[in-house]
C-alpha cells in the first residue's frame, strides 16, 4: 500500500473515532438534558397535584373525619380531567397500598409502590407499549389518611429526538468522512510529492542516470530531505566519476607500465641472447654487456620509484627541523655540472620542518625536469621525466640510460639526430618566507604545460607526450612520488604553466 493511501487511511480512522465519539457524547448528553428537565418537571407535577388533592380534600363537609374512597376517587377524577391535555395519568393507592383510583392507560405495575414511604418521593423511566414514560410516586396527607399518588408522564419525545439526533450525526459524519477522504487524498497527494520525486529521482540513478537530481519543491523536513539527498547524490556522482578516472587510470597505468618494462626487457633479452649464442668479439660483448646493464639499472630505478611511491603513501615521515640552506647548499653540489640548463639558485634564510631525504628527492626531480623541459627543441613537459632518484639515505641512482632506439642505434645521452643540444634554457630554483610557511619554487621557461594535462601529470605514468618522453628516459612516476611525498608533509604541489612561455612548480612547507 502506498504511503499516500496509508496517511489517508490513517486519518479517516482517527477522523471517524474522534466524530463518533464525540458525536455519542454531544447527542447523548442533549438527551439526557432534555431527560433531566422533563424528570425534573415530572417531579414538579407530582408535588403540585398532591398539593392539589390535599386542598380539594379540606374541601370535603366536616361530616368526615377521615377521607373516604368515593371521595378520593371523585377527587382523583377531577384532578385528572384537569390537565392542559384534558387529562393525566395518575394512580391513587391506600395506606395499605392498595389500589383506590387508576386513569385510563395507566399501564405502569406496582413495582415502585413498596419503595415509597411518607417520607419519600420515586421515580423511574418506563417504556409501556414502545413509548416512554416518568413514573413518579409521593405520598399525600389528606384528612388523616396517608395516600400514595403515582402519575405518568409521556417523555417519549425526548427518546425520538435522541434517535433522530444520531441518524443526523451518522449522516453528518458519513458526508464529512466523504469529504474529508477527498480533501485529505490531495493533501496526502501533496505532502508525499517529495517522496515520489525522490522515488523517481533514486529509481533513475538505479538505472544508472547519476546526473538525475529531484526537484525541491518545499522547505520542510521532506524539502531538506531532497536537498541532502541532491547533495548525496552529487557526492556519489563525484566519487562514481573518481572511481571512474580511477579505473581508466589504473588500466593506463597497467598498460603503460607493461610497455615501460617491454622496452627494456626486449634490449636485455635480445643482447643476452646474443651473448648467449654467437662468439662475439670483446667490443661487441662489452658493448652489450653495458646495454645490458643499462637497461637493467632502468627497471632497477623505476621498481625503486614505485617502492618508493607506496612507501610515501603509507608512512609517516619524521620531522626535523632544518636550516634552507643546507638544502640549497645540496642542490647546488648536486646539480653543479649540469649542462643541459642554467640552473640558478636563491634564497632567503629560515629554518623549516621537513623530512631531508625526501624533500631531496621532490626537489631533485622538479630541477631534472625543468632541466629537460628547458632543452631547446626537446618537447617535454615537467611529467614526463623521472630519471633522478634520491633513496631514503640520499644516494643518488643514476637512471641515464639509452632507450631502446639508442640501443639500436648505439647512442646514448644524445638527441634523435645522435647530436647533444648547444643551447640551454634557465632553471630558477628559489626559497622564500611567505605568511604561512616557506615556498620553494621551481621555475622554467620551457614549452609548458597544456592547462587540461596540468590536473593529471601527477598520476603515475602519465605522460603527454610519450614518445618523447621515452627518447629522455622517463617513465612519468616522478611528479607522483613528489606528491606523494608533499601529501604526508600536509602540503601540495602548486602548478602554473602556459604553453610556450614555461612552468612554475612550488610547495609550501612549514
Amino acid at each position: 500500500m502506498k504511503f499516500s493511501m496509508k496517511l489517508v487511511l490513517s486519518t479517516m480512522i482517527v477522523l471517524a473515532l474522534a466524530l463518533g465519539f464525540s458525536g455519542f457524547y454531544f447527542v447523548n448528553y442533549v438527551f439526557e438534558t432534555s431527560l433531566d428537565r422533563e424528570v425534573g418537571q415530572a417531579l414538579d407535577e407530582s408535588s403540585i397535584l398532591g398539593f392539589a388533592f390535599e386542598t380539594a380534600a379540606l374541601n370535603v363537609p366536616l361530616k368526615y373525619s377521615v377521607l373516604p374512597d368515593s371521595v378520593v376517587e371523585e377527587i382523583a377524577s377531577k384532578l385528572e380531567m384537569g390537565g392542559q391535555s384534558g387529562g393525566r395519568l395518575l394512580r391513587i393507592a391506600d395506606e395499605e397500598k392498595n389500589i383506590l383510583y387508576t386513569s385510563g392507560g395507566f399501564t405502569a405495575d406496582e413495582g415502585m409502590l413498596p419503595q415509597t414511604d411518607q417520607h419519600t418521593k420515586a421515580y423511574r423511566v418506563i417504556c409501556e407499549q414502545e413509548r416512554y414514560y416518568v413514573h413518579t410516586c409521593v405520598s399525600i396527607n389528606a384528612l388523616n389518611r396517608i395516600l400514595y399518588l403515582e402519575t405518568m408522564k409521556d417523555v417519549t419525545e425526548v427518546f425520538t429526538e435522541r434517535a433522530l439526533g444520531f441518524s443526523l450525526y451518522r449522516k453528518v459524519t458519513l458526508v464529512m468522512l466523504l469529504t474529508g477522504m477527498v480533501v485529505m487524498l490531495v493533501i496526502a497527494s501533496l505532502l508525499t510529492k517529495p517522496i515520489r520525486l525522490l522515488t523517481k529521482a533514486t529509481r533513475k540513478m538505479a538505472e544508472g542516470d547519476y546526473a538525475y537530481r529531484a526537484k525541491q519543491i518545499s522547505r520542510d523536513e521532506l524539502g531538506q530531505l531532497t536537498d541532502d539527498f541532491n547533495r548525496m547524490a552529487n557526492a556519489l556522482e563525484e566519487n562514481i566519476c573518481k572511481l571512474e578516472e580511477e579505473i581508466e587510470a589504473r588500466e593506463e597505468f597497467m598498460g603503460a607500465f607493461a610497455h615501460e618494462l617491454k622496452t627494456p626487457l626486449t634490449a636485455i633479452i635480445g643482447y643476452a641472447d646474443m651473448l648467449r649464442s654467437h662468439k662475439l668479439d670483446e667490443e661487441k660483448s662489452i658493448m652489450s654487456a653495458n646495454y645490458i646493464y643499462t637497461e637493467g639499472k632502468r627497471l632497477e630505478a623505476m621498481s625503486f620509484r614505485l617502492l618508493d611511491i607506496i612507501v610515501a603513501k603509507q608512512e609517516e615521515p619524521q620531522l626535523q627541523e632544518m636550516p634552507v640552506g643546507e638544502l640549497f647548499a645540496y642542490l647546488q653540489e648536486m646539480f653543479a655540472e649540469k649542462k643541459e640548463a642554467d640552473i640558478r639558485f636563491t634564497h632567503e634564510e629560515a629554518v623549516v620542518r621537513m623530512e631531508a631525504n625526501l624533500i631531496k628527492t621532490v626537489l631533485v626531480n622538479l630541477i631534472d625536469n625543468a632541466c629537460k623541459a628547458s632543452e631547446t627543441g626537446s618537447g617535454m613537459n615537467a611529467a614526463d621525466s623521472d630519471t633522478a632518484l634520491i633513496r631514503a639515505d640520499g644516494a643518488g641512482v643514476d637512471m641515464a640510460g639509452a632507450g631502446i632506439e639508442g640501443i639500436v642505434s648505439g647512442e646514448t645521452g644524445a638527441g634523435a639526430d645522435g647530436t647533444g643540444s648547444d643551447m640551454v634554457g634557465v632553471v630558477e630554483v628559489t626559497g622564500q618566507t611567505v605568511e604561512n610557511g616557506y615556498r620553494i619554487a621551481v621555475r622554467d621557461y620551457g614549452i609548458g604545460i597544456p592547462e587540461a594535462e596540468q590536473s593529471k601529470i601527477v598520476k603515475a605514468f602519465y605522460m603527454v607526450d610519450k614518445s618523447r618522453a621515452r627518447s629522455k628516459n622517463g617513465a612519468g612516476l616522478g611528479l607522483a612520488l613528489c606528491a606523494e611525498i608533499l601529501k604526508i608533509h600536509h602540503s601540495e604541489l602548486q602548478i602554473e604553466s602556459k604553453v610556450g612561455e614555461g612552468s612554475c612548480f612550488s610547495f609550501l612547507l612549514p
